[in-house]
């Protein structure tokens, strides 16, 4: 009687122990539960709709596809007609720039930073002119004066002119760089202003796409456009074509210039057209 009693009293009304408590789940079950439990939506996680994205899409579309055909544009008119086009729509400058900024994006190195290297192993005391600066980026990592030119200026640094003809005195600078900035049928007025206005003994740096370079896909011929330089009254000193998206060439104006002049044969640089990403 006395284990009956003692058996009754460990059961519930339900006939089930009232002392038996079930096992704790494991961390494993644990997570298998929570996993099978309806979690919040969090808005700031979700996708976005895809109405949204396309017309993400669309506008990158539209977007690139007005930076090519600026692209284009540059490099099929005259610095002087840039000039007219930008002044009478400013807008296009910023979109232009937007869009180089893009694609710079996708090279592995910039050519502009290897030229702040060449002027950080050199005397900060040399003059710079930076012709079609953009952004005004080399005057901003280096300690050097630099004068800073493009069609359009968007900052105070920058100097907007037609690069064929800049407010520099002649023989006032050290260095004159040219990075990704020959565009135009005119270039070789560029360089001839560049000429102008370095010094005797001062350089001048090239930075170009490579394939404008490259004879066997209609670009020009490296050697003809180097001679066309040293025609000018310049000395090649380094040509590198170790990188595989643009050229390097480093020249010296000659310290005593020919007294006769002679006509220059400057070779057709090859357009830079970006295709559609």
């Amino acid at each position: 009687m006395k284990e009956g009693k003692s058996r009754k009293r460990k059961r519930s009304k339900h006939g089930k122990p009232q002392n038996q408590h079930k096992p704790l789940p494991s961390n494993n079950a644990g997570q298998f539960h929570r996993q099978e439990e309806p979690e919040p939506k969090n808005p700031s996680s979700s996708k976005k709709p895809k109405s949204s994205s396309f017309l993400d899409k669309m506008r990158a579309r539209l977007s690139g596809g007005h930076f090519r055909m600026l692209n284009e544009k540059l490099y099929t008119c005259t610095g002087e007609e840039a000039l007219k086009c930008f002044k009478e729509d400013p807008s296009l400058f910023d979109m232009y720039h937007a869009g180089y900024q893009e694609q710079m994006s996708h090279w592995p190195e910039q050519p502009v930073n290897i030229i702040m290297n060449w002027l950080k192993d050199r005397s900060s005391s040399l003059v710079v002119a930076d012709f079609g600066c953009g952004d005004a980026r080399l005057a901003k990592n280096v300690k050097n004066k630099v004068f800073s030119f493009d069609l359009v200026s968007n900052n105070p640094s920058v100097i907007a002119c037609d690069m064929a003809n800049t407010p520099l005195d002649s023989s006032s600078v050290d260095v004159a760089v040219f990075c990704l900035s020959l565009m135009g049928t005119n270039f070789p007025s560029y360089l001839e202003e560049a000429h102008r206005v370095l010094k005797p003994n001062g350089w001048l740096l090239i930075a170009e796409v490579k394939s404008r370079f490259d004879p066997n896909t209609g670009g020009a011929d490296p050697n003809k456009f180097s001679k066309a330089i040293t025609d000018l009254g310049f000395s090649s000193k380094l040509k590198d074509f170790s990188n595989k998206m643009f050229i390097l060439l480093y020249f010296q104006k000659k310290e005593k210039q020919s007294s006769q002049t002679k006509e220059i044969e400057w070779p057709e640089l090859k357009p830079c057209l970006y295709k559609r990403r």
